[in-house]
């Protein structure tokens, strides 16, 4: 809708991607960004409102479970909106569409979905898109897509991975694919550290679910 906020013309859309029930952004002139910015600021001092980046985004998006595109949406393992959750956002029922036949043959066939998994100590290191995830004997089954911290402060992420592997309260392990050590080089010595996996458990795949 457009509208008027603090003197500003506005575009106010309920597009906001921040894991509660309702978000919104305010669409302006960038010129007039600076006075509204202070504004909202100030009117919302006495309630606790505070400027956050794009990082807090991705920290609550990924606690509540939402996609983004690039990571649980297409990215390097071409996710589909079904793999991911969002099946009911591709209307099938259209007799046509670029794809149609495509994401029908995908979705009858894939063995992946996307999760969404809490790692279950403090204190470690943060997962990063790529990882991999590995079942309780050390099997590769899928991978990390996006890692933040929670409100309660562990560590929610999300991985794609077979589907086999995504009930929920399933032990999951998440390995650093990319760090490597003396030990697992061949040349190991005593007090060598060797790189395991820390373990998490799969979570509902939204947070309202919970």
């Amino acid at each position: 809708m457009d509208g008027r906020l603090a003197g500003t013309n506005v575009i106010i859309a309920r597009t906001g991607y921040t894991g509660e029930d309702v978000g919104y952004e305010i669409f302006m002139h960038p010129d007039e960004a600076p006075h509204l910015w202070k504004t909202i600021l100030e009117a919302g001092s006495d309630l606790g409102v505070k400027p956050a980046g794009l990082g807090a985004r991705d920290s609550t998006r990924t606690e509540a479970g939402l996609p983004l595109y690039g990571h649980e949406l297409a990215g390097p393992y071409h996710i589909t909106p079904a793999e991911c959750g969002f099946a009911s956002y591709v209307k099938l029922h259209k007799p046509f569409f670029v794809g149609r036949k495509a994401t029908i043959e995908r979705m009858n066939t894939s063995r992946m979905s996307v999760i969404r998994f809490r790692l279950d100590e403090k204190g470690v290191r943060l997962a990063r898109t790529g990882d991999l995830v590995v079942n309780r004997r050390g099997r590769v089954i899928g991978w990390v897509t996006s890692c933040a911290i929670g409100q309660d402060g562990y560590l929610i992420g999300m991985a794609y991975v077979e589907k086999t592997r995504a009930e929920v309260g399933a032990r999951i392990g998440v390995f650093n694919a990319s760090r490597q050590t003396k030990s697992e080089k061949g040349d190991s010595q005593l007090g060598d550290e060797v790189v395991l996996h820390q373990w998490a458990t799969v979570l509902p795949r939204f947070a309202m679910r919970e």
